[in-house]
């Protein structure tokens, strides 16, 4: 008998993956979405009908925070989050079989900015500002109700690597000789910005801001472990056990695609860059030092646990042979 499976945020980078592998695997895949999908966000019933009887929901929806960090943008990362995530949840509740296990998408960037030692779940420490503000709530909401007959898992995840996830800008850079690493730097704050917390204060110096990571083949590994070992509720971190830093993570880019070199981006190009391209520089320049104590101990194997064979699957998948670059 096939499993059916609920995932909500299905067109996404992550969402689509898993759909196409659970797919592939003979499970029956259900989707609430805004549109287009088996339930919508404006339909509570049928959010309640698709999660019923269901045997895993994983909810991956929220506003990309690849965005400028207006006024508008904060509040509808926050909405996209917590409204979601209580959807599911009252549906769950509602439910008259509810799903064994609810796996909920969270953010390692809950984290401090960490250049002394890894964050673990056990040992961590919770950071502040804007993005982690988003990500303790966003845990907050999923773990609020009292969901008895309902496992519940918070995927800490580090930044995925995968065919058209974040790397793709990133490779596109290093083609034209732009791969070098994102050197912090001092930077002006305004009031505004300190005052909603989106300010990123200089730190790491040199591209040395550790970088966390994990490759979508894992992302989908950790799924299906969580599923086979229910000893494994709260919070797990899904991140590589070895992270890297930015300015390895960059060089280990060019050598994959066979570049030579790569000129580094200063502070002051990347907070003029992030306005062209409405974005944020947070995202490259805290340091994110994450490991995944709690799915070690478990003994789960990674299948991508190193950097360099892990984007050079990636650059393969995508038709890029270094030899090609060179043509």
């Amino acid at each position: 008998m096939s499993h059916r499976i609920v995932i909500a945020g299905a067109s996404g980078f992550i969402g689509q993956y898993l759909t196409e592998a659970f797919r592939a695997s003979g499970a029956v895949v259900q989707t609430i979405g805004r549109r287009g999908a088996d339930a919508t966000w404006a339909d509570q019933d049928s959010i309640r009908r698709v999660v019923d009887g269901a045997d895993l929901v994983v909810n991956l929806a929220g506003k990309s925070v690849n965005c400028r960090y207006t006024d508008a943008n904060r509040a509808e990362v926050f909405r996209s989050r917590l409204d979601t995530t209580r959807a599911i949840g009252d549906a769950i509740a509602a439910s008259d079989s509810p799903p064994p296990l609810w796996i909920n998408s969270s953010t390692a960037t809950i984290y401090r900015h960490a250049e002394d030692r890894a964050m673990t779940e056990r040992g961590g420490e919770l950071g502040t500002g804007f993005s982690v503000n988003v990500a303790t709530a966003w845990e907050r909401a999923f773990f609020e109700r009292d969901l008895p007959y309902t496992r519940r898992v918070a995927l800490r995840m580090a930044i995925v690597l995968g065919d058209g996830s974040a790397l793709a800008p990133l490779i596109r850079l290093a083609q034209f000789g732009l791969g070098g690493p994102q050197v912090d730097g001092p930077w002006f704050a305004t009031a505004a910005r300190r005052n909603a917390g989106t300010f990123h204060e200089f730190r790491a110096r040199g591209g040395r801001q550790r970088f966390s990571w994990v490759h979508i083949r894992d992302v989908l590994g950790v799924i299906e472990f969580v599923r086979a070992h229910p000893e494994l509720d709260g919070v797990v971190n899904v991140s590589s056990p070895n992270p890297t830093d930015n300015r390895t993570f960059m060089a280990t880019l060019r050598r994959v695609l066979g570049v030579p070199f790569g000129f580094p981006a200063y502070r002051w190009m990347l907070e003029v860059g992030s306005i062209a391209i409405r974005t944020e520089t947070e995202l490259v320049l805290k340091s994110r030092w994450v490991v995944p104590e709690r799915l070690l101990e478990a003994g789960y194997e990674f299948a991508q646990p190193d950097l360099e064979p892990a984007l050079a699957e990636i650059v393969a998948a995508r038709g890029l042979p270094p030899t090609a670059l060179h043509s």
